[in-house]
């Protein structure tokens, strides 16, 4: 028995992978959309659009980006032979396994140490994609797996036996988990109200009556008792009827509102202290807690009746007019604290059911990041993660193929930019408009196979653009110089690399040879060369195409999530469609 064999999911074609092109990506200035001032010192306006092959979009961006994506968000094809009118989402299961295994292994790499990859699917394809996942991530760095409830079980128009309602999220970390902490945030249900009507508007003067040390930190408490307050209750009656002026005195008093709770028995510092007081007065406390979230922060509690106030402020706050109540996040996003009412409209762009809601992104992108940190978002649709991480200052990258990058995508952002963009988030986040993006599309294959069937440099390339190519096939930086003719970019700062498409001759290698120096090297890439290069030993002479042909598949422009993009292999003999494999010992 093999005992490095690892568990794994198998399927036809799983051994047959792409041997991708690092294509360049070309800025057209036209597409590109800034704001015509800053609205902010903190407008961002590097973001970037790409329309083209989004595996061909990924791995040009795996130079630049590798390990510096903050977080990663994928909405791909579910995978469920349904027609949708703007994605081909009906593909065979081991070509979506493959097609998807090529994409996030890329994915895998652009996202940084503390990032966090975020894969939205419907239950067709989840439960492969999970153990997929597993493989790249690797199983310790699976995080949750999220019930996402898309909408309720009225309205949908369908049935069967049970109605299908959800849709799933699998979150994965690459390495360490964000410190933040981010909380759900949903409105004040009448129950809450209830529990919070009381409202401490006068503390009065409060006179000293108690004195003692700490036995956890040997640090003073000290109990007051308080004259002369005034607590108030807000009337519910009628709730119903006066629900909005019931809200809006919350709101009014919001810092003022409270309930209170029995403390624990076991609890022995807080017995010692509703030991101290009597149920007609309210108590407050100074001390420094040695535990919990105040940990060593001076601290003041409240008491009445002899129980602990908990004031609605430490677990709330307003927003929009309203008050939200903060809860941890759980595995199941619920409609309630995700409302979807008016997703449709979000955007200004018609997306059908292929759309997001813009509090579902906000979610994600708060988890995952700061302001400033890299978002990415390669099964773009409508532009929604775009939208959402320019409205909460996040640098973000968007790739799309279909022509809605032009129709949807541009439009959508150009308004969210110009501060026209009044819905989803925009209120939320106090959004008032600002920053750009740039707009790219991936650049034609390097070769195209001249009337004879040889490989020559595409037409469409100019010398730029051919050194630009050569460069990031050769793991180079991209960077010409001004002064030197021959640096058009480097790897490191004694390392450089000329790209020429002429027939170079002795003298002219002599002659670059010679400028180089000893100190440093030159890789040099031309049509042709006559010369022994053994005669220049800081020059590293190579001929092109020659010297790139066998490095990548050229030519292939469409790697998208189609069943006849995928390279084909027979089956191995006894081989069958989608098997676990696996050994007794067998791990990661």
């Amino acid at each position: 028995m093999d005992r490095k064999q690892k568990l794994e999911l198998t399927w036809i074609g799983k051994g047959n992978r792409p041997r991708l092109e690092p294509r360049i990506l070309l800025e057209d200035p036209e597409k590109s959309h800034l704001a015509v001032h800053r609205v902010t010192d903190n407008d961002i306006f590097d973001n970037r659009l790409i329309f083209g092959d989004n595996l061909l979009a990924l791995k040009a961006l795996e130079q630049e980006f590798t390990g510096k994506i903050k977080c990663i968000y994928i909405d791909p094809p579910y995978n469920t032979q349904q027609a949708f009118q703007y994605y081909d989402d009906s593909l065979e299961h081991s070509t979506w396994l493959s097609l998807l295994r090529d994409r996030i292994e890329i994915l895998h790499r652009l996202l940084s140490a503390d990032g966090l990859f975020w894969i939205h699917l419907d239950d067709s394809e989840v439960h492969y994609c999970k153990l997929l996942l597993d493989e790249v991530f690797f199983r310790s760095n699976f995080v949750a797996h999220i019930t996402y409830e898309r909408s309720g079980a009225a309205g949908l128009g369908q049935g069967g036996f049970i109605v299908d309602t959800g849709e799933h999220i699998l979150l994965y970390r690459k390495g360490t988990l964000p410190s933040r902490k981010v909380f759900s945030f949903q409105d004040l249900d009448i129950k809450t109200i209830k529990r919070y009507n009381k409202a401490l508007t006068e503390k009065g003067e409060r006179e000293l009556v108690a004195e003692f040390v700490a036995k956890s930190n040997n640090l003073p408490v000290r109990v007051y008792r308080h004259s002369g307050f005034r607590i108030e209750t807000i009337p519910l009656a009628r709730f119903e009827e006066r629900e909005e002026e019931i809200k809006s005195e919350f709101v009014r008093r919001f810092d003022l509102l409270f309930r209170t709770n029995q403390i624990q028995k076991e609890n022995e510092f807080q017995r010692d202290l509703v030991g101290r007081m009597d149920k007609k007065h309210l108590y407050s406390v100074d001390y420094t807690p040695s535990r919990g979230k105040n940990e060593g922060m001076p601290t003041t509690l409240y008491y009445y009746n002899a129980e602990l106030f908990a004031w609605l402020s430490d677990t709330a706050r307003v927003e929009e007019g309203h008050i939200v109540k903060s809860s941890n996040i759980t595995s199941v996003w619920s409609h309630s604290e995700l409302p979807k009412a008016d997703m449709q409209n979000e955007g200004g762009v018609e997306f059908p059911r292929g759309k997001k809601p813009e509090q579902l992104l906000r979610r994600i992108i708060d988890m995952s990041t700061e302001r400033s940190d890299w978002v990415l978002d390669s099964f773009a649709g409508s532009g929604t993660t775009g939208a959402v991480a320019h409205k909460m200052g996040r640098r973000w990258i968007m790739v799309e193929l279909g022509e809605h990058c032009h129709t949807h995508i541009i439009p959508r952002l150009s308004a969210v930019i110009e501060g026209r963009d009044s819905r989803g988030i925009t209120k939320a986040v106090n959004w008032q408009g600002g920053g750009g993006f740039r707009y790219f599309r991936v650049a034609p294959s390097l070769l195209e196979k001249d009337k004879w069937g040889n490989w020559v440099i595409s037409k469409e390339y100019n010398s730029a653009m051919l050194a630009e190519a050569i460069c990031k096939l050769e793991g180079f930086t991209y960077a010409p110089s001004d002064v030197v003719y021959w640096q058009h970019g480097f790897s490191n700062e004694r390392d450089f690399i000329y790209i020429t498409t002429q027939n170079l001759s002795h003298d002219q290698l002599q002659s670059l040879s010679d400028e180089v120096g000893s100190d440093r090297t030159l890789l040099v890439l031309c049509s042709a060369f006559r010369g022994n290069p053994e005669r220049y030993p800081n020059l590293t002479v190579k001929k092109i195409p020659n010297a790139v042909l066998k490095r990548c598949e050229w030519g292939h422009d469409d790697y998208s999530l189609k069943v006849e993009n995928l390279p084909k292999a027979p089956p191995k003999p006894g081989q069958g469609d989608l098997t676990f494999v696996g050994t007794e010992g067998g791990g990661e």
